[in-house]
């Protein structure tokens, strides 16, 4: 009988004797740091950013947007478009156009090469993290694939708590220019190393194409599951996306207590990330929905006390301990919901948090531009709300679906 399982394993290319390419596994972390580092470094830049390419800061964040648009297009074409490829050389292409990115935005001229950098960092993001579980798949030992996703995910992590505020003290010191060029030389180092570290990945099944990947939604919890999922990160990005111009306008803090106050946020959200997985063993449905209430409730704190600035870095420092760790949460949620289909649910949680940021980035610039920062923080309270009702139909239709224990076997 253990013959026969590690045969089967050895088939699917997943034999428990098969070698851990742990190089490869911290390689690819490496390009996770530099690949969240790039997609959000805006944020912490927005301002000097949209001066110096003649936009609003509405406008300059909306390069978050289109970097999601393409995300979501990528992560369910990819595998599609990508074919026979080799993975391993499909993601030393995919780290290449992240050291492009950086370099065209790096030295645009004008806003719309600007946004098509921005566009070419969303290819990336897409395609990386919807190869993300299946290539940890075929780095290490079955048994150990849930160790090499949390190594890939606190390189996240980590680029949440240093990015924002490194960007925006390099942004002081060397200009937001010269803080995206910094990117370079971490995207070489990475290509190298995934170069040296990552074995030869051909292709040995045929990958579930995108047509079938939108066949999940047949099923309520899916559907429900993902629009809950879908609306909690419009909300969440309809606010983040807008920090900086709110600290500064509003608050009216200078720029080293905006980098101080970004690195709080920063810092809670790498505890709130270690701290998560524990939570949600007591209670996975009540922890998703408890983190959208709270944020609701922080960001309708924020406008009661947006002169003072200790409170609203304390409730930005909650914000940041609440909000960084949803991830954890929705990515728990995709094996839990999709345990034979788990590349292809994987694909469609990409696609839908990718639009999602860019759905929230571009309401969130709009009411910001036209309507002040009230309306950008009450309208991402209400999509938190909405997001926390359908969190818990879909923890409805689970359980009458027959929950966990039915999904998993």
């Amino acid at each position: 009988m253990r013959n026969q399982k590690t045969e089967t394993r050895n088939k699917n290319g997943e034999s428990e004797k098969q070698p851990a390419h742990w190089g490869g596994v911290f390689a690819m972390t490496l390009c996770v740091f530099a690949l969240i580092a790039s997609e959000f470094m805006p944020v912490s830049l927005l301002t000097p950013m949209a001066q110096s390419l003649n936009v609003t800061e509405g406008m300059a964040g909306q390069g978050i947007a289109i970097s999601g648009v393409f995300a979501v297009v990528t992560s369910l074409f990819i595998s599609r478009l990508a074919g026979a490829l080799n993975r391993k050389t499909l993601l030393l292409g995919l780290t290449c156009i992240m050291a492009l990115s950086g370099a065209v935005i790096a030295m645009a001229p004008n806003y719309l090469t600007y946004m098509t950098g921005r566009a070419l960092i969303g290819i990336v993001v897409g395609g990386f993290w919807s190869m993300s579980a299946a290539t940890a798949m075929r780095l290490v030992p079955v048994h150990r694939v849930p160790l090499a996703l949390a190594i890939f995910n606190s390189g996240n992590a980590l680029a949440t708590v240093v990015a924002a505020p490194l960007g925006s003290w390099l942004g002081s010191v060397i200009g937001w220019r010269g803080t995206f060029f910094c990117l370079l030389p971490v995207a070489i180092v990475a290509f190298v190393w995934q170069l040296l570290s990552l074995p030869s990945m051909p292709v040995t099944r045929p990958h579930v194409g995108a047509g079938n990947v939108f066949m999940l939604f047949r099923h309520r919890v899916v559907t429900l599951g993902m629009l809950g999922g879908g609306i909690f990160f419009m909300g969440q990005f309809t606010l983040f996306t807008y920090i900086r111009p709110f600290l500064e306008a509003v608050t009216k803090v200078d720029a080293s207590a905006v980098t101080l106050i970004l690195l709080v946020i920063g810092m809670a959200g790498f505890i709130g990330t270690t701290l998560i997985s524990r939570v949600l063993k007591r209670g996975f449905y009540p922890t998703l929905m408890a983190i959208p209430v709270l944020m609701a409730i922080i960001a309708l704190a924020l406008i009661a006390f947006s002169n003072q600035a200790a409170i609203v870095t304390i409730l930005l420092g909650l914000w940041g301990l609440i909000s960084t760790a949803a991830p954890v949460g929705w990515w728990a949620w995709v094996p839990r919901t999709f345990p034979q289909d788990a590349e292809a649910g994987g694909g469609l949680m990409v696609a839908m948090v990718q639009l999602s940021i860019a759905l929230g980035s571009t309401v969130g610039g709009l009411l910001f531009d036209h309507h002040g920062f009230q309306s950008t923080f009450l309208v991402s309270a209400a999509m938190l709300i909405i997001a926390t009702v359908l969190i818990f139909l879909t923890s409805r239709a689970d359980a009458s679906a027959g929950g966990h224990s039915s999904h998993s076997s």
